[in-house]
């Protein structure tokens, strides 16, 4: 599945059971992160279009965000093509290539 930054067009995939998270940082791609548990709401995002669902019970959302599309990219696991807003986010340095 596709994830797209709504706000700065950028792409990556995602399949399960990576979370959206898992699969931003191996494309390069800094989502805000802190618990990776779903408690502390450092990665909270909207997600404007697609659903998920998480690798927990209750992830720290109230019932009013997910009704609005607040998702938890750390614990949650794409269940169709998303988008979303996540101004916060940023390209992750890329390492030096070293050898011949």
């Amino acid at each position: 599945m596709k994830v797209t930054l709504a706000g700065q067009g950028w792409t990556f995939e995602t399949a399960a059971p990576d979370t959206v998270l898992q699969s931003a940082d191996r494309a390069g791609i800094r989502l805000p992160s802190s618990c990776r548990n779903g408690t502390c709401r450092t990665c909270i995002c909207q997600a404007t279009s697609g659903a998920v669902r998480y690798k927990i019970d209750w992830p720290g959302l109230s019932p009013d965000e997910k009704r609005d599309g607040y998702i938890l990219p750390c614990v949650a696991i794409a269940e169709t093509d998303l988008v979303i807003q996540a101004p916060a986010a940023g390209k992750l340095p890329v390492p030096p290539r070293t050898g011949a």
